[in-house]
């Protein structure tokens, strides 16, 4: 059996930034836990017509910071911040405390893992050809000077009575390199089949040591 470790936990604290920056104590731990699982929640389930990347929560005091990286910023803030006011006041109903809500553009989101990864899920739910979506999402990645990709499909691929895994790559995935910039993500596909798995790995070149506290 192979030993798989998650590629962007194995960087953390490396390259990787975390994603909650907050300390608690054992006491309000698991609730402060609870409650940023279902903001990402509300979230990502919310709006994923905004195709939402890396959410980060951040708490000081009385007040929380929610960083939202976003390939349409446009529509995660509505006309005139109406989503925004309506996002700020979910969070409050969650976690009790005044928030405030950043939406930063993703400059290329053809090399961002859940993005890309998302996206060739939402075309397999419209039927569309899951070949046709992963060749079109590795030329836009690669051609968005990426130093390599891989895309993994798992599942009853085109309504297949038996379920398999495909893959696909391009350039280089050296997953054993710490240095290595590497994002990744993995989502499902729900269609009339069955599930359909997606793994995406998108390998952008190497980073400086420590670059993730020095940003």
């Amino acid at each position: 059996m192979g030993q798989k470790v998650h590629p962007i936990g194995f960087r953390l604290g490396y390259i990787q930034k975390h994603k909650a920056i907050w300390y608690a104590s054992k006491k309000d731990f698991s609730r402060f836990l609870r409650e940023d699982f279902e903001i990402r929640e509300y979230l990502y389930k919310t709006y994923t017509k905004a195709m939402l990347s890396t959410i980060y929560i951040e708490r000081k005091g009385n007040k929380i910071t929610i960083t939202i990286d976003t390939a349409r910023p446009g529509v995660l803030i509505g006309k005139k911040g109406e989503d925004i006011d309506k996002i700020k006041a979910t969070i409050k109903k969650i976690s009790g405390l005044d928030a405030h809500v950043v939406a930063r553009e993703i400059k290329h989101p053809d090399l961002d893992a859940r993005v890309v990864a998302t996206s060739i899920a939402q075309q397999i739910e419209k039927r569309v050809m899951y070949k046709r979506a992963v060749k079109k999402a590795m030329h836009a990645t690669s051609k968005a000077r990426a130093q390599g990709i891989k895309i993994q499909v798992s599942g009853r691929l085109g309504g297949a009575e038996i379920a398999r895994t495909e893959h696909q790559k391009i350039g280089r995935i050296p997953l054993h390199t710490l240095r290595a910039d590497i994002d990744y993500f993995a989502t499902e596909a729900l269609t009339t089949y069955g599930i359909i798995g997606i793994k995406v790995w998108i390998y952008k070149g190497n980073a400086n040591k420590f670059v993730a506290q020095t940003k």
